[in-house]
């Protein structure tokens, strides 16, 4: 009798270092997403030959931000991270080649160079307080994303504008991946947003400094 209870207790040994060795199940599978400009309806123009080049300098996340954890929020203040949902990377490191990408594409400029680079520019741009969370304050949820930017004239060695940029999306569905999509649908607004203050700056409009 006592040999059998030692085999038992031995076989639920086995089976219990079996279990806690054994693959991920499906429901606690990892499902990693990107930000992308696919499908961005903004028309593309080119750049001008002689236009200014301007540099683009690493973009900073506020705190609670500088991770590939998916963001959200359900009381204001309170961050939260979901368990088994990720960014491919931190959404501030996204963002940079996304930025590049639409500048590039706005006209403007003659080139957009992402920093470091040993290539001189004419302005460089500065971003920070980079932010991008599922907010479940209401119904549907929503997606915020904001950033704040400063535009410098390299060579004046001035800061000719300073600018913060907001821009919210609602969910087609309430689950991280509705929250990808109104994401993607976000960063596309926002940079159409810092595309457009950046010509103006460019163009010496009032408007650069509003």
């Amino acid at each position: 009798m006592k040999y059998r209870m030692v085999q038992a207790v031995f076989v639920l040994l086995l089976m219990t270092v079996a279990g806690c060795l054994s693959p991920r199940t499906d429901s606690s599978e990892i499902h990693t997403y990107q930000l992308s400009l696919d499908g961005w309806p903004s028309e593309a123009h080119p750049g001008k030959p002689d236009g200014p080049v301007l540099l683009v300098s690493p973009p900073q996340a506020e705190p609670g931000f500088e991770t590939p954890r998916m963001v959200y929020v359900k009381r204001p203040y309170e961050l939260e991270y979901y368990a088994v949902n990720q960014w491919a990377d931190t959404p501030v490191r996204m963002f940079t080649p996304l930025m590049v990408q639409a500048l590039n594409r706005n006209g403007a400029w003659r080139a957009v160079i992402p920093l470091p680079s040993s290539i001189r520019g004419d302005y460089r741009l500065d971003t920070h307080g980079f932010l991008l969370q599922h907010e479940f304050l209401q119904q549907p949820s929503r997606v915020r994303v904001m950033v704040r930017t400063q535009l410098v004239d390299l060579k004046e060695s001035t800061i000719l504008s300073t600018r913060a940029f907001e821009v919210v999306e609602n969910t087609a569905s309430e689950n991280p991946y509705g929250g990808v999509q109104a994401a993607n649908r976000a960063i596309a607004g926002l940079l159409d947003q810092i595309g457009s203050w950046l010509r103006q700056c460019v163009r010496h409009s009032p408007e650069c400094g509003r």
